[in-house]
C-alpha cells in the first residue's frame, strides 16, 4: 500500500498531542473541550429526525 504523506502528518500531529497529555484520554478530552470553548464558536443542537417506517426495528413474532 502506498504511503500517504498527509495521513502520516496527521498521525504524527495526533501522536504529539497525545504525548503532551501523557496519552491520558481524560486529559486529551479536557484539552480538546477547552480548545473548543476558547474558540468562541456557538454549539448548535438540532432535534432528532423522526424514524421512517422502514428504519424502525422489526418486532419478532
Amino acid at each position: 500500500m502506498a504511503r500517504d504523506p498527509i495521513v502520516e502528518e496527521v498521525r504524527a500531529i495526533r501522536d504529539a498531542f497525545a504525548k503532551r497529555h501523557n496519552y491520558d484520554i481524560d486529559a486529551i478530552v479536557r484539552a480538546l473541550q477547552e480548545a473548543s470553548a476558547d474558540a468562541g464558536r456557538q454549539v448548535v443542537s438540532l432535534p432528532s429526525k423522526p424514524l421512517r417506517e422502514e428504519d424502525e426495528p422489526r418486532k419478532a413474532g
